[in-house]
Order: structure tokens, then C-alpha cells, then sequence
């Protein structure tokens, strides 16, 4: 998409979904639109603009401003349009002396209570009170000064009425002398939000927005911008906006954090990017946002970038900067003599899930085609394999069943192992509005997330079960389903194989799996289990939610299946409003799965058993491809500790600090004879790295990323890689440099190779991204604009199978050395390791991870709010500072991994799903003492790390 003129279109009030229309005339011209649709918007689509502040097409109308007035024929008065709905016949003067006089009256009240310091507001140019009152005409203010909230000083001395500008938050300003009391930031904050972290305080001329609290960052706001964004003066303003000016043209792109995929309008002034604005037509976040996505941009142009390539040859010497030209021949030596003397499998490489699609695809076919083996993995085996291998074994593909917006149907939502609030946060605020509007939420965490009970929201059922038996809650309510009778027949006649319900019927109807027999070992009541199963199974659409709670498990997979069985069981599959919905953890986690980043599957989830699959490839690339499964990320640490895995190209990831058992990673790094970081940073991996590749971010290429419900954004680039390089042509640049000869001009070209070799990508190109915005996989002739909802008409492996889900305990066990148990998760500030949230304002909120634990345990312990702990497992140890709450459970500690200092992953175990390897974060039996500060351990990191990063200063 080009460049393109602020700002987007505003219909003033939100669209309506009606199978009726109805005709009006407005100003002489017939317009057709929905019934409900508002007399303004009806205008709007008409190319009428109607004088507006208090109405935006993001929020119900309320109509108190009064400018959108409009007369219409048959009716007395002049009623506001924002709220008026459209009618058959109607006929609407939106332009007459009568109300060109009301308007500018209107104004010029407006007028007499602000500041006409037009030439120096941070909004000059950008303003709608300042549009509006050119639009109305005005030319005068007839008022003469008065009392006011905009004078710090009257009569000499203080305005009582006058409050100071807040600039506690690092982001924007709010600035009470410039609001004109239209309530859009408060209506912005209840309904898009839904954190109600706004209100009104004072009636009439005394009214104006209060935060709740003493300023902006103490209060419940959570930095969304939703307040920033609809407001129609500089009361709310971007401080980048303030410092730079206002931005003269954007680019629409896509956001690289969570992997709900938000689309964004990157607003520039020259080269320089002045702020990121949600764009309304991105179909992920329909114009919403989160803190990250809307402000943590600034890790692009933060100091620590590194620019330039780097070498060394033994990770005890400095970094030695070089041109691309040698750290490339450096890398291709080392990668080749590695392999002349250990074999073609001695080398191998991860892809990235924060790279585009492209990037990815790239990466997988430089270990394929050039180093001539199948040793790819990616950071979806620490988090989402499980939903692969289980959405794949029951449906028949390895992805989610629905679009974000199907959530707007659903009457029940489960929501297992995840923190929407925190993790997905633009979905949980279109989740939250859901609820708001009467669905009914249940809630398996062992935790006591936000959703559990929020402004204006509450779960019906919390089931908070013990850490690891996620596998045996799931058993127990689909028991409750199949015994009462609850399962919808005609579904599973119809779309699932006969013989495997009946098998699974069998086996869930056993007692010893009903909720009286297991609520001992989940520690839910059996009353609960029985009325969440009742509601999930009743309550009309049925949709689930979950995330890494359910997949980090060593029986990741198994729950997944679970998950499938009682969606199946309940007919819950193939339409809006229901499904089985993973929520992806990185921004383009999905896509890097799709790609074939997996050591056991070509692109589009083929096996490289498949011969036919693999002569696709074959033909293409001209080489021969192994039909051998190649190594997982745990499999080539465990070989390079035994000498026979030597190098390894990572692109775009840190497993040193996002992998579990931090001091095994480190031994399999070290052990190897050439580490290839391609990053942004020198992270924690580059520590035992030979060779750094600067990386570039998401606003410095091309591409495209694809979101949890599968959905391909584009990517575009906004400035020019610093490096010099955008990090497909750094790929392609070391293929070359091991003799591949690849000559790809542009990502489109590889998305074209994509398409070309991909069934389910066959009908995806750039230029049909730039038409429909983007679009859902499967793409192709059959779906020529997408998949929005998966299953429709039947499952892609033909019938649904349901799988046994036998409980198996984990081997991680509680004992009197280690009697609590620990789980890990994000918080709504952090991304992942923090490489790039930790270089932006955001550590304002979370500066370093805390250990939750519950009063009641740190009583026994003597502990208190902020103390140092030591948390240690069988695996290691590690201190950080203690936060008191009741969000856990007695027995359960809980702990985020964001910053490096803290390592938490030096206590997790090396225990891992069954089937895929994905490793048990979530269990791990610890012990919490007082502490004195950092451990030994955690202090010799910390100077081990400080030696790696060593540069030589340039030369002269």
C-alpha cells in the first residue's frame, strides 16, 4: 500500500449490520444504507460531511455536542444526527441558515472556554475543534473572558478551575486546560478498551476527565492509546508528537509483537517515524491497540543496535567489526570446513517467528538446499508444537479454526491457559466487550487473571486447577458431557469418525474420570467442573481460547487433543462463534510453522516422508532433499555437547534465555565451533556467538506476518535498513556465499515461490494482499480471498478424530526439598525476552520480574513485599524480589521471564511434551527462601556476559 494523506475516514458513527435497508434523501441525493445506520453516517457514505466532535465511527454516538445537528422534513427541531437513525423516506437538510446559525452559537461556546493558542498547540494541524470551527464558519467570539479552565492565573491569583498538564505517563500528555468535555477518551476507554480507567468528574461547566488517581501512571490506564486516539483536541496528545511535529503522510503496516497481528499506520515525517496509529481497516484489531504496538517502537533506534557485522574466533576474544563481504566469507569457511570433517548434518539452524513469512522461508531453504539436511527448527517447539501435532491428529491441519471477529458470536467462551489481558491484549479487549454484552466466560487457570473478575466483567465458573492437570480437568467435564447426554449427535454422525467417538465415549464414561474421582488431583470442585461442562456443552456457541498454560505441559499435546475432542463432542466446530482458537505468542509464530520451520515438515505442514512433496521442492531447488527427519533444538544442543553438532545459524531468537534449562543451552552453545546470531541486539545466545549479523526490524523491509487465526498482513517497509541490509537479503547473501546462487530482487518474488510450491498459500501474492487488506490461509483456487473460518463443511482430514486422553502425571513432582510449584507467563508491558521492550519506555511499568507467591506461603517463610527470594529446583537457582498476592494459590508460585538478569528459565527442567518436545515450563517444583540479592550464579553470568560482549574499537 503507498503512501497515502492523513487521515483516515470517519463515518461518525459505527456501522450497522442489518439484512433490511432503507432510502433517504439527503440534501437531494438518495442514499441506501442498513437499517440502524445513523443519519450522520448515512451523510458520510455519501461523501456529506456533517460538523461533528463527540461522534467517531469507533463509538456509540451520544450526541452531546450539538454541531451535528440537522433538520429534517416532517419532524420539529433540529435532532442530532450521530443519533438518529436513518428511516425509509426520510429527507435530511444537513446545510441550512437556521442551522449554519445553531452551529457556530455552538462553537463559539466551545471557543470561550479554551486556549486559542492555535500556532504553538501540539495539534495544530491536526485538530478537529480547530477543523470544525472552519467548517461552521466562525469568524468571532462574542463572549468576553469569564471564568475558564484554561488561565493558570485570573484577577492575579490561581484559578481554582485551572489544572496543570500531566506528563507522568512516558508517552502522552493529558493536558486538562484543552478539553472540551466531549467524553470520547472516557467512552474510548469503556468501550474499545474495556478497562474504565477514565471518568467524568463535575456536572456541566465543571465537568472534566478524571484518571481515578493522581495522574496517568498510577491510575488503572493501561497505555492503549484508545483515549489518545479519539481525542479530538491536544488534551490527549503523543509526546513524539509533541517533540517532532505532526507526521505528513503514513504507511500501512504490521505490528511485530503478539500474535494477534494489529495493523498499523506508521505515521512519518520525513524518514522519521513520529508514531504508529491502529489503522480502523485491519481486520485483527479493527483499529485497536495495545502499549507495545502503539508506543514500544523505539527499540528500532535504540543505542544497542548493532549496525555492523561482526566476527571473533573463539567466543572468549572481543567482537572484531567487518564489512558484510568478510563476515560472510568468515561464516561460509567455518559452515563448510564443519562439515567437511563431521558429516553434512553438523550444522543446522533456527528459524525466527519474528522475522516475515519470507525471512522464514528463506532460512529453512538455506538449510535444505545449501547445507543439505533437515536440522530446522524454530521457537514454535518451546511454545505452540503441541497445537500442531494436536490440531493436525484431530482435524487434519495445524492451525486455529476461526477469525478474531468470530468472537463477536460467541455466547460461551472457555479460556484455558492463557492470559488474553496480558499476552493478546487487543483480543481480550473484543473479548471483554463480548462479555460485557452477555456472554458467559469460564476460566481454567491456575492463576486469578484479569478476566476472572474485571470492570464490568466476571467469569461465570474459575477453575483453578493445579499446575499439569489440565489433561485431566478437560477428561472430567467432557465426561459430565457424554453422561448427561449433552453431546450434539447430528454433528458427530455427520463430521466424525463413528468408531473413534465411540472408543472415546467409552472412555471418558469411566468413573475414575468423572469430577468427584478427580477433584482431588486438580483441585477443582467437582460441582464447578460439572457446571462448566454443563454451560460450555448449552450455552449456544461455544468457543476456546487458550495458550502456552495448555501447551507447556508435558502433555501438551494430549490437552490440545482434549480441547479438539470436546469442541467435536459439542458440535462446536465450522462456524462463527465456536472453534478451537491457540493464541499465538509472537507475531509471526504461525507463519514460521507454515513455513516449514519444523525438522519433520516442508512448508505447509508436509512430511519430508512424502516423496511427492519433496520432488515439488526438488525440481525447484535442483537438489535432493533428505526424506529424514532432521534435529529438534533440544536434539542438537543434547549432539553438540557430544561433539557431533558444530554450528548453528540462529535467526531472530534467544534461546540461551527463552529455552529451558538455561545452564544446558549454554553447555550445547559452547561446545559448538561456529554460532551465527543473526539479531538487533548482542542478546543473551551472541554470548557464545562467532559471528553477529546486525538484523533489521519490522520497519525496515518487506514481508508479511500471519497472526494467530492465520491471517496474512503485509509488511512494509518504512525506512531504510540500518544496516544496510533487510535480513531476507542477509539470508540470501550467506546462501550465496556458500555457492547457491540465488537472485531473488524482492520478498514478492519469494512469496511468489511460496505460492508456487504451497497449496494452501497457492492464491497469496502481494498483489492481493494491497486489494483485500489481507487474508486468511487456505488461499487458493477454491477460497480465492481466504479462509475466515476453518471446517466449514468438513474436517480437512476428512472426519474428526477423536482422541483417548489418558492423565499421565508429570515426572516433575513436589517433595520436601521442593514443595511449591512454579509457572511462568508475560505481563501486559514485556514481549517475550524483552529484547525490545526492555530498550523502550515501557520498563516505567515492569523494570524487572517478581515472584508472586501467595501470603499465606511467604508467611511460613518469613517473607515480605519486595524482599530478595531465592528460587530454587533440581535444576538451579536464582533471586529476584517477591510480590504478595492472592492471584495464586496456595502452593503455587508464579514469575514472568522478560529480563535477562533474573534467567528464570535456570530453574525450569528439561522434562518436555511426549510427542513434540515442547518443554514443561509450567511445572516446576521449587523452593522459596529469603535471599540476600543475585545469586553466585546469576553474578557470574552477569560478568560472563559483560566479557562476551567486548567490541574492539573500530579501526582507524
Amino acid at each position: 500500500m503507498k503512501d497515502f494523506i492523513l487521515p483516515d475516514a470517519d463515518f461518525g458513527t459505527p456501522a450497522r449490520r442489518s439484512d433490511k435497508t432503507v432510502t433517504l434523501t439527503i440534501d437531494g441525493t438518495d442514499v441506501t444504507v442498513p437499517e440502524g445506520t445513523s443519519v450522520m453516517r448515512a451523510a458520510a457514505m455519501a461523501g456529506i460531511e456533517i460538523p461533528k466532535l463527540c461522534a467517531t465511527d469507533s463509538l456509540e454516538p451520544i450526541g452531546s455536542c450539538r454541531l451535528c445537528m440537522v433538520e429534517i422534513e416532517g419532524r420539529r427541531g433540529t435532532p442530532a444526527s450521530c443519533t438518529t437513525p436513518a428511516a425509509d423516506g426520510m429527507a435530511v437538510q444537513t446545510q441550512t441558515p437556521k442551522l449554519a446559525k445553531l452551529r457556530r452559537g455552538v462553537m463559539e461556546l466551545y471557543i470561550s472556554d479554551h486556549p486559542l493558542d492555535c500556532l504553538t498547540c501540539a495539534a495544530n494541524g491536526d485538530c478537529q475543534l480547530q477543523d470544525m470551527a472552519g467548517a461552521v464558519g466562525l469568524r468571532e467570539v462574542r463572549y468576553t473572558p469569564g471564568a475558564n479552565h484554561f488561565e493558570p492565573r485570573q484577577n492575579g491569583e490561581a484559578n481554582p478551575r485551572y489544572e496543570a498538564r500531566d506528563s507522568s505517563n512516558p508517552y502522552f500528555t493529558y493536558d486538562p486546560s484543552k478539553c472540551i468535555a466531549c467524553f470520547r477518551c472516557v467512552r474510548a476507554c469503556e468501550e474499545v478498551q474495556g478497562t474504565f480507567a477514565l471518568t467524568v468528574e463535575g456536572r456541566g461547566f465543571e465537568a472534566r476527565i478524571a484518571s481515578g488517581t493522581t495522574d496517568f501512571l498510577s491510575s488503572d490506564c493501561v497505555s492503549c492509546g484508545a483515549c489518545v486516539q479519539a481525542c479530538p483536541t491536544a488534551t490527549l496528545q503523543e509526546n513524539a508528537v509533541i517533540e517532532m511535529g505532526t507526521p505528513d503522510r503514513a504507511i500501512v503496516t504490521t505490528c511485530a509483537y503478539c500474535g494477534v497481528g494489529c495493523s498499523f499506520r506508521a505515521e512519518m515525517k520525513g524518514d522519521q517515524l513520529v508514531r504508529m496509529v491502529p489503522w480502523k481497516d485491519g481486520k485483527a484489531n479493527r483499529g485497536h491497540s495495545c502499549v507495545k504496538g502503539r508506543f514500544a517502537f523505539g527499540y528500532a533506534a535504540h543505542p544497542d543496535r548493532i549496525r555492523n557485522p561482526m566476527i571473533r574466533e573463539t567466543i572468549d576474544q572481543p567482537w572484531r567489526e567487518v564489512s558484510w563481504d568478510e563476515a560472510l566469507a568468515f561464516t561460509a569457511q567455518r559452515l563448510r570446513a564443519i562439515q567437511a570433517e563431521s558429516g553434512t548434518g553438523a550444522i543446522g539452524g533456527i528459524t525466527s517467528s519474528r522475522c516475515t513469512n519470507e525471512e522464514t522461508f528463506l532460512v529453512q531453504k538455506l538449510i535444505r538446499q545449501v547445507f543439505g539436511n533437515n536440522n530446522v527448527d524454530t521457537c514454535a517447539r518451546v511454545c505452540h508444537s503441541p497445537t500442531g501435532y494436536g490440531l493436525k491428529t484431530t482435524f487434519g491441519t495445524s492451525a486455529g479454526t476461526q477469525d478474531f471477529d468470530s468472537v463477536e458470536a460467541a455466547d460461551v467462551v472457555l479460556v484455558i491457559g492463557a492470559n488474553p489481558t496480558d499476552g493478546h491484549p487487543v483480543f481480550a479487549s473484543r473479548l471483554k466487550k463480548r462479555l460485557r454484552q452477555g456472554a458467559r466466560l469460564i476460566v481454567a487457570d491456575p492463576r486469578r487473571i484479569d478476566l476472572v473478575k474485571g470492570p464490568h466483567v466476571q467469569a461465570a465458573h474459575h477453575l483453578a486447577l493445579r499446575p499439569g492437570t489440565n489433561v485431566a480437568l478437560l477428561t472430567a467435564m467432557a465426561h459430565v458431557i457424554v453422561t448427561e447426554g449433552l453431546t450434539d449427535s447430528a454433528f458427530i454422525a455427520e463430521r466424525c469418525d463413528a468408531e473413534a467417538f465411540a472408543d472415546w465415549a467409552a472412555f471418558v464414561s469411566e468413573d475414575h474420570l468423572g469430577p468427584e474421582a478427580t477433584e482431588a488431583l486438580t483441585g477443582v470442585p467437582a460441582d464447578q467442573v460439572r457446571q462448566a461442562a454443563r454451560l460450555y456443552a448449552t450455552g449456544g456457541n461455544a468457543a476456546i481460547y487458550y495458550g502456552l498454560g495448555v501447551t507447556e505441559h508435558s502433555q501438551g499435546s494430549t490437552t490440545v487433543m482434549a480441547i479438539a475432542n470436546l469442541a467435536m463432542a459439542t458440535g462446536n466446530i465450522g462456524r462463527p462463534g465456536v472453534g478451537v482458537n491457540p493464541l499465538r505468542g509472537q507475531n509471526n509464530v504461525q507463519g514460521s510453522c507454515d513455513m516449514g520451520s519444523f525438522p519433520h515438515e516442508l512448508p505447509g505442514y508436509r512430511h519430508v516422508h512424502d516423496a511427492g512433496t519433496r520432488a515439488i521442492f526438488e525440481r525447484l531447488w535442483k537438489v535432493t532433499i533428505s526424506d529424514e527427519p532432521g534435529l529438534r533444538i533440544p536434539n542438537m544442543l543434547d549432539a553438540a555437547v557430544d561433539g557431533s553438532f558444530r554450528g548453528l545459524y540462529v535467526q531472530g531468537e534467544d534461546i540461551l534465555q527463552s529455552d529451558p534449562d538455561t545452564k544446558h543451552v549454554a553447555a550445547g552453545l559452547a561446545a559448538m565451533d561456529c554460532v551465527i546470531v543473526h539479531d538487533l541486539f548482542l542478546n543473551e545466545t551472541a554470548n557464545y556467538a562467532h559471528v553477529f549479523l546486525p538484523g533489521s526490524s519490522f520497519l525496515e523491509k518487506d514481508g508479511t506476518f500471519t497472526n494467530a487465526e492465520r491471517r496474512l498482513n503485509r509488511v512494509r517497509r518504512v525506512m531504510a535498513p540500518m544496516t544496510g541490509l533487510a535480513d531476507w537479503e542477509v539470508t540470501m547473501a550467506l546462501a550465496n556465499a556458500m555457492g547457491a546462487g540465488w537472485d531473488y530482487a524482492h520478498p514478492s518474488e519469494i512469496m511468489d515461490e511460496i505460492a508456487a510450491t504451497t497449496p494452501s498459500f497457492a492464491g497469496v501474492s502481494y498483489g492481493l494482499l494491497d486489494r483485500e487488506g489481507s487474508v486468511q490461509w487456505p488461499c487458493n483456487a477454491a477460497a480465492p480471498r481466504g479462509t475466515p473460518v476453518m471446517h466449514e463443511a468438513g474436517f480437512v482430514r476428512g472426519k474428526g478424530l477423536f482422541v483417548i486422553t489418558d492423565y499421565v502425571p508429570t515426572d516433575e513432582r513436589t517433595g520436601p526439598r521442593f514443595p511449591l510449584l512454579l509457572t511462568t507467563g508475560r505481563i501486559l508491558s514485556q514481549y517475550n525476552v524483552g529484547a525490545q521492550t526492555r530498550r523502550t519506555a515501557n520498563t516505567a511499568w515492569h523494570g524487572e520480574d517478581r515472584l508472586e507467591i501467595h501470603p499465606h506461603d511467604a508467611e511460613t517463610r518469613g517473607i515480605a513485599e519486595g524482599d530478595w527470594v531465592r528460587l530454587a529446583s533440581r535444576s538451579g537457582e536464582t533471586s529476584l524480589r517477591a510480590t504478595l498476592t492472592d492471584r495464586v494459590s496456595p502452593g503455587v508460585v508464579y514469575t514472568t521471564f522478560h529480563h535477562p538478569e533474573t534467567q528464570a528459565n535456570v530453574v525450569t527442567s528439561d522434562y518436555s511434551d511426549w510427542a513434540t518436545n515442547c518443554p514443561e515450563y509450567k511445572v516446576t517444583a521449587v523452593q522459596v527462601a529469603l535471599s540476600n540479592g543475585p545469586s553466585d550464579w546469576q553474578e557470574d553470568y552477569a560478568a560472563h556476559a559483560r566479557a562476551a560482549r567486548r567490541i574492539l574499537p573500530a579501526a582507524e
